[in-house]
């Protein structure tokens, strides 16, 4: 009954969030000229487009490589095709199941022996902190840059929408939450020796270890300088990325460098959005930042959002059934041998 149950749960789960995708799809493409929006397609200079998913599978390469330097202190016989795998899958997954993700990759490198999950786990957590560091240190290198209006533009169109769609005060509520989750980490600590006879509690502490160790061991690594430069290069993709779109698509292509970075900042926002695969949401947030800040069209917004997202989900999508494809017969040529 409980496994019907957790069934549907994640049934509901899905429609919800597929729901969600559409609403925010159809606030994107509202008002759109349709022979617009498929003339500027036919348009697009899609050699640009393949430099843009060129970059993205290095991306990837360049995540697999950092994160393997993170896990190398746990078993230094994780592979490179093995990080990249978990990383490829991990972005497939999330078509299916949005930030389901992140534990499928921990999923692919436990599954080989080398280290459990919760220390896998662990160094997620470590290297997308790493992540959000680094974006908030581009946002304010984009403030600095001159575009002084994505202040006003998350203010007036993100947090202000947020904030007066809510019948209390936001603040009290995060500050109610932040006390409740700081008490009951700190009864649980104090009580954690009678909890653990309990199984729930045993399992939590189970994960807490793992991901401190996880966390431990990222901070143990060798070559941090190394972990750094990859962490450049890799936003340095999503960049060029971001700019190659702008000069595939004639209706944008005045905007330069600057621009790329803050629409590339932008876009994050949409991928972070608990969607399938970000669609509606980067769709959604990228046209209407693109229209408020730049005073660019409905429709010619749209057009980029749409190529942008699409050349990346194909990518994502390719990627990550080639690595799905490779382990999955690597396993069975393992099976046949054993026979």
């Amino acid at each position: 009954m409980s496994g019907v149950r957790s069934k549907i749960k994640k049934v509901l789960q899905w429609t919800l969030m597929l729901a969600l995708a559409a609403v925010l799809l159809y606030f994107a493409f509202r008002g759109v000229k349709w022979e617009d929006f498929i003339s500027g397609v036919r348009n697009c200079n899609f050699a640009w487009i393949l430099v843009s998913m060129l970059a993205s599978i290095l991306a990837f390469v360049i995540r697999g490589l950092r994160w393997r330097l993170v896990m190398l202190p746990l078993n230094p016989a994780i592979t490179r095709r093995e990080a990249y795998d978990g990383v490829t899958i991990a972005y497939l997954t999330n078509f299916a199941l949005p930030r389901a993700g992140e534990l499928a990759r921990c999923g692919v490198i436990s599954a080989t022996g080398k280290t459990s999950f919760e220390s896998v786990l662990g160094t997620v957590v470590l290297e997308r902190s790493w992540d959000m560091v680094t974006y908030l240190i581009i946002l304010f290198v984009v403030l600095l840059a001159g575009e002084s209006s994505f202040g006003q533009f998350v203010s007036d169109e993100v947090w202000q929408p947020a904030v007066d769609s809510m019948p209390f005060d936001i603040l009290w509520l995060i500050g109610g939450i932040a006390a409740l989750c700081v008490g009951a980490c700190v009864l649980i600590f104090c009580y954690r020796k009678r909890l653990s006879r309990y199984k729930f509690f045993a399992k939590l502490f189970s994960l807490a270890k793992g991901l401190i160790g996880g966390l431990t061991a990222g901070l143990k690594m060798r070559g941090k300088w190394r972990f750094l430069l990859y962490t450049l290069l890799l936003w340095l993709c999503y960049w060029i990325m971001s700019y190659s779109t702008i000069l595939a698509i004639p209706q944008v292509a005045g905007l330069n460098w600057v621009d790329a970075l803050f629409l590339m900042v932008v876009g994050s926002l949409g991928w972070i959005v608990p969607v399938q695969g970000g669609i509606g949401a980067y769709h959604f947030i990228l046209s209407l930042a693109m229209s408020s800040i730049y005073s660019i069209p409905r429709t010619s917004g749209v057009i980029f959002a749409t190529i942008s997202h699409e050349s990346q989900a194909l990518t994502m999508l390719l990627c990550g059934a080639v690595s799905l494809t490779a382990i999955y017969t690597a396993r069975r040529r393992k099976e046949k041998l054993k026979q």
